[in-house]
């Protein structure tokens, strides 16, 4: 974990005049500082993402910075809290031109839907009122498939994601088609990652083993009788032990497992448990093991009642009290609290987010029905088909320009907000939902969730004194 040294000069001088002038320019404090105290603790912490800069600052320091005083005015304008405002903005036109071209390069994710049909009968799934065809996946879909993407993405790094509906459905007939999809992967030398209920991972790891297999996403909502009342099958009968099977016979077979729990507030006080029974399992402490805590939320449509869902920050809180009373939880699951865990682990903040939405520039969604989406979220939506791969190529390029081109520079709102460059407009199609453009926000509560973070993974470092 990063150690903090000390900042501040024994002999600093406040300051509290503004614009300050310094050698001719004038200096105002950065638009992106993000400035708050640690949750239930009387030190602060000032972040920026677009200097790269973030400080612990002890409790006198931090109140004179929310009075509007700064200790030293060379350390913050070294940091880049101080600013020439023309500066800053010379310096943002760079970190946006070097953000975009890395996006332009890096590695794509390719969904493929061979399929919307679904073994489980969840309480919860924002896909039951969408209505598909049943026929199933043809073979000349899946070279089309193939083929489209060997051109469209020519020269790119890429890796395929199986998702449904379920697609690692029972019988000969489905398994044969999945095999068809790894074959092709395997014979352009792509990674492939698999989104099930994990209901029948465990026969499908004989297929499966010797794959460029990148991890198997499988949802667990609980203990078991939580997770079955959530997650049962049409019949009623429940799904937790064949799952569990399928992790542990993965994990055997050096399978990479995301186990992925979806909370609400009728299963989040089952977390802990959860937990203690993946340390049993010795889960934890296998390198091949992670998890990711999500919660049913405003997308689309869902059938699990409104007043069940949690905000975001409220999901955060809860993880945060559980940390706080239960520290063992860490080993189950470590949450990010926005840009925290990430300083704490490599001593440096990440990169400046311009945009937080992958749609149609690092992610891509494709069906059995021939068509062409932005993302994940976006499948299956008729309304919000972009184009076709089968029986003929098609897009439509300015719907997809308008997916490309969405950032934090098209939004007013987000233009004008210290915290854009963590939250980078949130996700397009929940902004979508929300305001009915793609160009609306999905605002985060960034500055909330640094504090949470600072008070988990920096409650004993040293401050600046």
């Amino acid at each position: 974990m990063l150690r903090v040294v000390d900042f501040f000069s024994d002999k600093m001088v406040g300051t509290k005049c503004w614009p300050l002038h310094t050698d001719g320019e004038i200096m105002e404090l950065s638009k992106y500082n993000i400035f708050g105290k640690f949750h239930q603790s009387d030190r602060y912490f000032i972040v920026n993402l677009l200097s790269g800069q973030a400080d612990i600052l002890e409790s006198r320091y931090g109140q004179m910075v929310e009075r509007g005083e700064i200790p030293d005015a060379q350390r913050f304008i070294d940091k880049g809290y101080l600013v020439d405002p023309l500066r800053e903005k010379l310096l943002f036109e760079e970190k946006y031109k070097e953000f975009t071209e890395k996006r332009n390069r890096e590695e794509i994710q390719l969904f493929f839907v061979p399929w919307y049909e679904c073994n489980l009968s969840c309480t919860y799934c924002h896909q039951d009122q969408n209505v598909h065809d049943s026929h199933l996946l043809d073979d000349t879909i899946i070279d089309a498939f193939y083929r489209y993407i060997d051109t469209a993405f020519e020269g790119r790094k890429k890796y395929i994601t199986v998702y449904g509906g379920e697609p690692l459905l029972e019988g000969k007939v489905h398994a044969g088609k999945i095999e068809k999809i790894l074959d092709r992967a395997w014979s352009r030398n792509l990674d492939v990652s698999i989104v099930t209920n994990g209901y029948t991972v465990h026969e499908y790891i004989p297929m499966l083993q010797g794959r460029k297999i990148r991890e198997i996403l499988v949802t667990l909502d609980g203990t078991e009788e939580i997770h079955d009342s959530r997650r049962p099958l049409p019949s009623g009968a429940g799904t937790f032990e064949k799952i569990v099977r399928g992790i542990d016979d993965a994990l055997t077979n050096n399978l990479r497992v995301t186990l992925r729990v979806v909370v609400d507030r009728k299963n989040i006080g089952n977390l802990p448990e959860l937990a203690n029974f993946s340390v049993g399992k010795k889960w934890v402490e296998n390198p091949l093991f992670r998890t990711i805590i999500g919660r049913n939320y405003e997308l689309h449509h869902c059938s699990s009642y409104p007043q069940d869902r949690f905000s975001h920050i409220e999901l955060f809180e809860y993880l945060y009290g559980f940390i706080e009373k239960y520290p063992q939880f860490l080993q189950f699951h470590q949450p990010a609290f926005a840009v925290s865990k990430f300083w704490s682990d490599n001593g440096k903040l990440p990169d400046a987010l311009f945009n937080a939405c992958p749609g149609c520039k690092s992610e891509w969604a494709f069906d059995y029905t021939g068509s062409i989406y932005s993302c994940a979220a976006t499948a299956g939506k008729s309304e919000e088909r972009l184009g076709t791969f089968y029986p003929e190529v098609s897009l439509e390029n300015e719907k997809v320009s308008i997916w490309q081109e969405r950032d934090i520079m098209k939004n007013k709102q987000c233009s004008g907000c210290n915290l854009s460059l963590v939250c980078g407009g949130g996700c397009a199609t929940v902004a979508k939902n929300k305001t009915g453009t793609l160009y609306g926000c999905d605002c985060r509560p960034v500055k909330e969730l640094i504090s949470l973070g600072m008070s988990t993974y920096f409650k004993g470092e040293v401050a600046h004194e």
